[in-house]
């Protein structure tokens, strides 16, 4: 007898069952102490004593690579967004002081392509590793009709834990404490939106060199991964002089410093103090209504800054010196101050020149 079938309506479970057995080496390639099961199970299991702690609060945070993935769809390279996912998520969870110690991914997608999705998920054990997390489980969904052919989405979560008296922000923050900036790898995660329609309104190609990346293609260059910051900073948290950390994710600079402060500290930045990358006066460059304007920058994107770190004057020199140690570029960037009418964050000389680095 025939019937109707799961494939005849657009899920082909066969493709389902060849992607988890093709992950399921990338996913025992991140394995760490208290995470030893293995993948397929119902749940993933991790077990905190086991990874050394003692009096453990869970941090944990949930993020998409947002519209980066339709220009990671335009250009055909799908190996790197998965580690724009888990640094968008282990990054977030570092800020509380937290360590990453698993993560989940979720994909979903029009039509099974197994090939595809093991490439998504072989960027999201690189992110893994880099931030010293396990993959211990996760969703490949095939979902015909909710996405259009070639489409897919790609979420990540993940949970870090951090002992009791080691929670982030500090409660000692206080004026004329040192603004710390770590240089981020370029656009990271955020903003893409605004990316894609300056392209659109420039009539640029992909395909054509990236005049701020010569010798590689403008989609190529733009799909560069965002930066974890998990090794270096725990190593700096280590020193003792580590009293806050900010993530520079969507709300860009002037949306995103503020969160970390208490109601009577406001933070004061200066533009031009670090080098900002090529990709960003390029972004700011624009004719015809395609220009985008320096205070539009800094509430949309990181311009050059990933990670901001704060700490007391006598421990900054420690501090940045541990974190270019573990491989940061590192610019003291401006300071805490007493909060006034002007509220929580000032950035002098916000104009179009310190985009030009």
């Amino acid at each position: 007898m025939t019937g109707l079938t799961y494939r005849d309506a657009g899920v082909d479970i066969d493709a389902g069952e060849s992607l988890v057995e093709a992950i399921k080496p990338l996913a025992r390639a991140t394995m760490r102490p208290g995470a030893d099961a293995a993948l397929g199970g119902f749940g993933g299991v991790f077990d905190p004593r086991a990874a050394g702690f003692r009096d453990p609060l869970f941090v944990s945070g949930t993020d998409s690579v947002g519209t980066k993935l339709k220009l990671a769809i335009d250009v055909g390279v799908h190996d790197t967004v998965g580690i724009d996912c888990v640094a968008m998520c282990a990054n977030d969870v570092l800020v509380q002081g937290a360590e990453p110690l698993f993560f989940l991914d979720y994909i979903g997608i029009g039509q099974m392509d197994v090939e595809l999705a093991r490439d998504l998920v072989a960027g999201v054990a690189e992110g893994c590793h880099q931030a010293g997390c396990a993959l211990i489980g996760g969703e490949s969904a095939e979902l015909p009709g909710l996405y259009a052919p070639g489409d897919y989405d790609l979420v990540g979560f993940c949970c870090g834990a951090v002992e009791r008296d080691g929670l982030l922000p500090r409660g000692d923050l206080a004026a004329g404490d040192v603004i710390l900036g770590l240089a981020s790898s370029g656009v990271h995660s955020n903003g893409f939106s605004l990316v894609r329609k300056a392209i659109d309104l420039r009539g640029l190609d992909l395909a054509d060199d990236a005049p701020f990346q010569p010798g590689t293609s403008r989609g190529r260059a733009l799909l560069e991964p965002t930066r974890i910051y998990v090794r270096s900073c725990l190593a700096a948290i280590k020193t003792g002089g580590v009293k806050a950390l900010c993530h520079i994710t969507g709300g860009g600079l002037i949306e995103n410093v503020p969160r970390v402060l208490p109601d009577h500290l406001g933070a004061h930045i200066t533009a031009g103090s670090w080098q900002v990358p090529g990709v960003f006066s390029w972004l700011a460059t624009g004719h015809q209504g395609s220009g985008i304007t320096a205070h539009e920058m800094a509430r949309t994107f990181n311009c050059g800054i990933g990670m901001i770190v704060v700490a007391a004057q006598d421990d900054a020199e420690a501090v940045a010196a541990s974190l270019r140690d573990g491989g940061e570029t590192v610019w003291p960037i401006g300071e805490l101050v007493a909060r006034d009418a002007t509220g929580p964050l000032t950035i002098d000389k916000l104009d179009g020149d310190w985009l030009q680095g």
